[in-house]
């Protein structure tokens, strides 16, 4: 990375000591002169900065990480995630080896990860007007306003897939698969996948069954009963659903990049652990 690319710090001040940690790394490194700092819900930085950034290091967790994706994958600036929330499945460094380790992803070491993301085109109501179009990381879901259940159409490339009668739907990239769909008993995915899952909430003498499909497919949920949905695109944007009213989702233009040292298969070996599923440990050979 040159060195007159900027180098983003966004820090979740819900997160104690994420403000100082990147205070200390920016007086550490030397690298003032060169860099900006934001919280991720009042990201404040104009379209000519970000162009000029070359790499964003987050301090939180995975929330801060989805807080600011959507408005940096436009620009296709790199993340690196610093965990200090508990899971950790899109960061990088640990608090302790961020201020050794920073200096290597800088210099344009690391090879850059990139995640599929999604786009949610909803028609609300009769005019073609009044629409929502979202960008997310995770996952989009159908559910219901209140705890019932709905009956939602789903089209796979124009062919209907069936009716779920659920309490609602989750249409999952390979990020979000170890998220929200993963604790409603969808499979886990490489999150460099190129597909995309579609995974019932809880469904109800129904069809049960996530069904995974290409990145280049267009899916289409339809509420066919009266109770009144929402629709949340990675917990952030949320608009109301009604009888009739279509969610196009198909692949975003846009991708989430994130700086990795190690190779895509690493995924595996620190699922378990990251899971907090403790592993059985295997000798091989005999015992002295």
């Amino acid at each position: 990375m040159g060195n007159n690319s900027l180098i983003g710090f966004i820090h979740n001040p819900l997160v104690p000591k994420a403000a100082s940690l990147v205070k200390s790394l920016i007086q550490e490194l030397g690298i003032a002169d060169r860099s900006w700092v934001s919280q991720p819900m009042k990201m404040q930085v104009d379209d000519e900065t970000l162009d000029s950034t070359s790499l964003i290091v987050t301090a939180g967790g995975d929330g801060t990480i989805i807080r600011v994706v959507d408005k940096v994958a436009p620009h296709g600036v790199p993340i690196l995630g610093i965990n200090m929330g508990r899971v950790g499945f899109m960061s990088e460094l640990s608090i302790e080896r961020a201020a050794e380790r920073l200096p290597w992803y800088i210099d344009g070491n690391a090879r850059v990860e990139e995640r599929l993301m999604l786009e949610a085109n909803a028609k609300l109501g009769t005019s073609s007007d009044t629409h929502v179009v979202a960008h997310g990381l995770n996952e989009i879901i159908v559910r219901g306003a209140l705890p019932h259940l709905l009956d939602i159409d789903v089209t796979i490339d124009g062919a209907r897939l069936g009716t779920y009668r659920a309490d609602g739907v989750i249409v999952s990239t390979p990020t979000g698969s170890t998220g929200y769909a993963l604790s409603a008993g969808g499979p886990v995915l490489q999150p460099e996948a190129k597909v995309m899952l579609i995974q019932p909430l809880a469904a109800h003498i129904s069809m049960q069954t996530a069904v995974v499909v290409p990145d280049d497919s267009t899916i289409e949920l339809e509420v066919v009963n009266d109770d009144e949905a929402v629709i949340s695109v990675d917990n952030l944007t949320n608009a109301t659903l009604r009888r009739g009213d279509k969610v196009m989702l198909k692949r975003s233009p846009y991708v989430g990049r994130f700086l990795r040292s190690n190779p895509p298969s690493t995924f595996y070996s620190d699922l378990t652990s990251r899971l907090g599923i403790q592993q059985r440990t295997t000798h091989h050979g005999h015992d002295d």
